[in-house]
């Protein structure tokens, strides 16, 4: 998943709540929307995510990567209760630097840091969809990450935190008062996190320095509660969780992208990736990659596999047609099969769109064919071109 420009468009929602995260260089003053809104903006103070011999280490890498631009925390799951039906969430924390260094200042308040993030809940039954959003500043314990004592990222009360050493074990809470909505979830990963890309630098256009550090944790077994109004549902079900951090930003001609999180019955996984440009082309560089019982996994450029959308859906609330419906095939000699692998995924509600800056379609999905199971599917330039963000 490459979220960078979900986190850029939130820059809007600052300024208009008056954060005034402010940085003083000498006598030159410059607030938070002459630093995040500028299309000139340098990006040359802060580190380029493309060293293909990063140094790995679990939980260390849960902690913030302070240095780089752009970074989130990034949970989705599918749900079933008691009585067999199916909800879907998702819960992304994203950090945003705002200046490389940090300022100088005896405000406790000030900060080089914001945070944000986006709730949503799918209620597949009664074919609801619903969604918020936070940010915050970096200050004051209002939002963060850390691995100290324990991993732990949050945004006001909206939290995950490690439940031991390693955090294998998780818990994660989310409310949406509006909503009367509160999601209590206890995750345990059964797998070791999966490097996306090459050893972890995951390509996201032709310049080796537009690249991210990607890792996934691809099957969290998960139990707890979903409360919606006035019921409270025991669920259980798997979640997905993505890391990535980088200072990349989507080349020029980009129109946006499709990504899918995908947890199979028989123990495997799959994320594929494909960034779109507005005359057509699609970028070769990201491909995806399927991880196996065992944990180990298979990187899959672009042309081992192909994504045929079988139908649209077009929003009553932004008019952006999005595709709703799609046949996977993926190359059975890259997966060591006698046959391809094929299967189709379907939206478990068409209208899962957030209408956030920008509008993005993030919802839950059902797996049918050769393999079953449920994911989770992000459409992004759709409603807006994403190009130069």
């Amino acid at each position: 998943m490459w979220k960078i420009i979900a986190l850029l468009g939130v820059a809007v929602l600052i300024v208009g709540v008056g954060f005034g995260l402010l940085e003083v260089r000498g006598a030159e003053t410059i607030t938070a929307s002459a630093v995040l809104l500028d299309p000139n903006m340098d990006y040359s103070g802060y580190p380029i995510a493309n060293d293909p011999n990063y140094p790995w280490s679990f939980p260390a890498d849960h902690a913030p990567h302070p240095d780089f631009l752009t970074e989130w925390w990034y949970y989705t799951g599918n749900l079933e209760n008691e009585q067999g039906e199916r909800f879907g969430f998702q819960f992304t924390v994203f950090r945003r630097a705002i200046v490389p260094t940090e300022p100088v200042a005896d405000s406790e308040w000030r900060t080089r840091q914001y945070y944000s993030a986006h709730f949503t809940v799918s209620d597949v039954a009664r074919e609801r969809f619903f969604h918020d959003e936070r940010l915050s500043r970096g200050a004051m314990g209002l939002a963060g990450a850390t691995i100290d004592p324990s991993y732990r990222v949050w945004i006001e009360d909206w939290q995950v935190e490690g439940q031991n050493p390693d955090a294998t074990e998780v818990r994660l809470n989310a409310t949406m008062p509006n909503e009367n909505i509160t999601l209590d979830l206890t995750l345990n990963s059964l797998k070791a996190p999966v490097l996306q890309g090459d050893n972890g630098v995951s390509k996201k256009g032709g310049s080796p320095d537009n690249a991210s550090y990607y890792y996934s944790v691809t099957r969290q077994q998960t139990q707890g509660t979903l409360t919606i109004g006035d019921v409270t549902h025991s669920v259980q079900g798997w979640t997905w969780m993505d890391r990535e951090w980088s200072t990349s930003v989507l080349e020029d001609g980009a129109q946006g992208w499709d990504w899918f999180g995908l947890i199979f019955d028989d123990e495997t996984e799959l994320m594929l990736g494909k960034i779109r440009y507005a005359d057509g082309r699609e970028d070769n560089s990201y491909g995806g990659r399927y991880v196996l019982p065992n944990g180990e996994s298979i990187y899959l450029p672009l042309e081992t596999f192909e994504i045929v959308p079988l139908d649209t859906w077009t929003s009553p609330h932004s008019g952006a047609v999005y595709p709703s419906g799609w046949q996977f095939t993926l190359d059975a000699e890259t997966l060591g099969r006698d046959e391809d692998l094929t299967f189709t995924v379907t939206p478990l509600l068409k209208d899962q769109e957030l209408l956030t800056t920008p509008i993005y379609w993030e919802g839950a999905v059902r797996i049918d064919g050769d393999v079953s199971g449920y994911g989770y599917a992000e459409l992004t330039g759709y409603a807006d071109q994403l190009a130069g963000l």
